[in-house]
């Protein structure tokens, strides 16, 4: 493993790590070597991709987080844009990036920003609306992405352009909108001299830096404004002052949010920030609609009506006592990330508006790194599970379990929950609970799988029924078993009790082997008999051995003579009143119930069993 270390530590090409394995062949290793390197080749492959995937995550966030701290600090539309521009070419890996607006006085489109673009003809063409691939991304206002722009016939080519894109030796192009408000104002490119199919990860990367281009020509323009009107009101001095403050506390609440997203900072400060600067009180829910800080009574009824509705406009909307602010993913109105609910005693002003408005994208921006990293995190944790189940003798599995803060020696419960709802949803909860309890999960279908630790696998499966079930509004039953070092016989014995419960008519219910009495015993893994002897009868045992009594005999009696007081007292030579007195002493010792149908099969079973086992576990 040492050697496909090396090749880790330094980066090396995939194919590099072929090398060990032809070495070792041409040297006539045995097979069982050839196969145990082919197993490390696929493990320090597997973590090739997780760190090669982790960097460009970084690259992508780092990169967003670099175009905050520009508009932040906005004083040239120019160079903020141009760096824009630069960040979607280098982080696309594509030949050339542009940016277009829209001229609204002539009709047309003209290039704003270039990166990578080597002919003057390309630079200096203007499209006119609703032609080309812009043109079909401005019209539509959704993104697109074409692999051979010239074999591609979704959108009308002419001349002009395809004269220059010809010159420029472009191929592939994606484009995406840039929205102010609810309007297209234009469009931000990536495109390659190369046919390149665009992934939808790279449309999303694209988008979130467009938004950031929005961003800063909608800034550029605010400050432009003010700057007019403190020009048209330069004599009257107090309503100078007075906007002057407003937008100072905008930049200040502006970059103090900025430098809460750079200094990791999480959803509560931002809105602190907000609720300092503008007053009132905030609330702020999820994409689900449940609150993530502030009280959910401030909230009037109607605001996921004024939350599409800000979604759409692209700023905050009013309804009643709430100014409430929206942000999606994308532009897609179904997938919100986050909506600010402001309460003021009074109107708000534009300026303050505003502040919400950059607090609702910062928080946006937080939530998404959040999402990102916890993604990535349960991914790993869900492959490791699902190694330790389908794959126990694959090296490093210890090791990869520390690195993330999960010790295989110490007590753990395997919980296998089934459900018939909506995966994505149960895949999430169980992502969640292993993440706030230091555990493990995966999703199998209409199953999540849980490494959870503890050493109760009973209770640990109950709790983990009723919370799945309140989540996804339908019955979800789960089984559970005490996980040792055989992840995968755990497994398998939690799944049998999970459909025992089925079987049983108890779904929406959990349990361990030891909760489901003699079916646990024909199911689990243990085969506590012992155990199920003393939970069964040790009560009326115990009486026995401190008072010299003869109430398991009794029992023994009375099934045997089919539950009849007469022949059972016959059978043991006593009267019939003292028949009565033991059993109403049996009565006491094992509940009201010990005579059910269910509860009598238990006893009958466990006075069978119980001359192998006289003491209970642990004696």
């Amino acid at each position: 493993m040492n050697v496909f270390l090396e090749l880790l530590a330094r980066e090396a090409s995939a194919v590099e790590f072929e090398g060990p394995v032809l070495q070792a062949r041409a040297a006539g290793a045995d097979p069982a070597t050839l196969e145990e390197l082919e197993r490390e080749k696929v493990a320090a492959l597997r973590i090739r991709a997780v760190m090669r995937r982790r960097a460009r995550r970084e690259a992508e966030l780092s990169a967003l987080f670099d175009t905050a701290k520009d508009l932040a600090g906005l004083r040239d539309i120019d160079a903020v844009l141009a760096a824009i521009v630069r960040r979607a070419r280098g982080l696309l890996g594509t030949d050339v990036a542009y940016l277009t607006l829209n001229d609204a006085e002539r009709g047309d489109t003209y290039m704003r920003v270039t990166d990578g673009v080597i002919t003057a003809r390309f630079r200096s063409v203007r499209l006119p609306l609703g032609a080309g691939l812009g043109g079909l991304v401005a019209q539509t206002g959704e993104g697109y992405a074409t692999s051979d722009y010239f074999a591609d016939e979704r959108f009308r080519h002419t001349g002009t352009i395809d004269d220059a894109v010809t010159e420029e030796g472009l191929v592939a192009i994606l484009g995406v909108p840039l929205r102010l408000g609810g309007q297209v104002i234009g469009v931000l490119f990536a495109a390659d001299r190369g046919v390149r199919p665009f992934a939808r990860e790279e449309i999303a990367l694209l988008a979130s830096l467009a938004a950031h281009a929005s961003v800063a020509i909608d800034t550029a323009r605010l400050l432009e404004e003010t700057r007019a009107a403190l020009t048209e009101l330069s004599e009257a001095n107090r309503l100078i002052r007075n906007h002057s403050t407003a937008i100072e506390r905008a930049a200040d609440a502006h970059d103090r949010m900025t430098g809460l997203v750079l200094r990791g900072g999480g959803v509560e400060d931002v809105a602190a920030v907000v609720t300092e600067v503008i007053g009132g009180r905030l609330t702020v829910l999820d994409g689900t609609g449940e609150p993530l800080v502030g009280d959910p009574g401030d909230v009037d009824p109607g605001v996921s009506d004024a939350a599409r509705a800000s979604r759409a406009l692209g700023r905050s909307v009013e309804r009643g006592r709430n100014l409430i602010a929206s942000v999606d993913v994308g532009g897609s109105e179904s997938t919100p990330l986050c909506t600010l609910v402001l309460r003021t005693a009074g109107p708000v002003a534009d300026t303050d508006r505003r502040i919400l408005e950059r607090a609702a994208l910062v928080t946006a921006l937080l939530l998404l790194f959040r999402r990102s990293v916890a993604d990535a995190e349960g991914r790993v944790r869900g492959e490791l599970l699902d190694d330790l189940i389908a794959r126990p003798d694959l090296a490093g599995l210890p090791d990869r379990a520390r690195r993330l803060g999960l010790d295989l020696a110490e007590p753990h419960v395997l919980v296998s929950v089934t459900h018939d709802g909506q995966r994505e949803r149960a895949a999430f909860w169980a992502s969640s609970e292993a993440a706030l309890t230091g555990g493990l999960a995966t999703a199998r279908g209409d199953e999540v799988v849980l490494l959870l630790p503890g050493d109760k696998p009973g209770v640990t499966a109950k709790r983990m029924a009723a919370e799945l079930s309140a989540s996804l509004g339908r019955p979800a039953t789960a089984g559970a078993a005490q996980a040792g070092s055989d992840v995968a016989a755990a497994y398998e014995e939690a799944r049998r009790c999970a459909s025992a419960l089925l079987a049983l008519g108890r779904a929406g219910d959990g349990a361990g082997a030891a909760e489901l009495g003699f079916v646990g015993l024909v199911i689990g893994e243990g085969r506590d008999v012992a155990g199920f002897v003393h939970g069964a009868i040790g009560a009326v045992r115990d009486y026995d051995e401190k008072k010299g009594t003869q109430l398991v005999q009794t029992l023994v009696a009375y099934f045997a003579c089919g539950g009849q007081l007469t022949r059972t007292a016959e059978a043991l030579h006593i009267h019939v009143n003292t028949v009565t007195q033991r059993l109403d002493r049996i009565r006491r010792l094992l509940g009201d119930d010990w005579q059910e149908p269910e509860r009598a099969l238990e006893i009958q079973l466990a006075l069978r069993l119980g001359s192998a086992f006289r003491h209970p576990p642990g004696r």
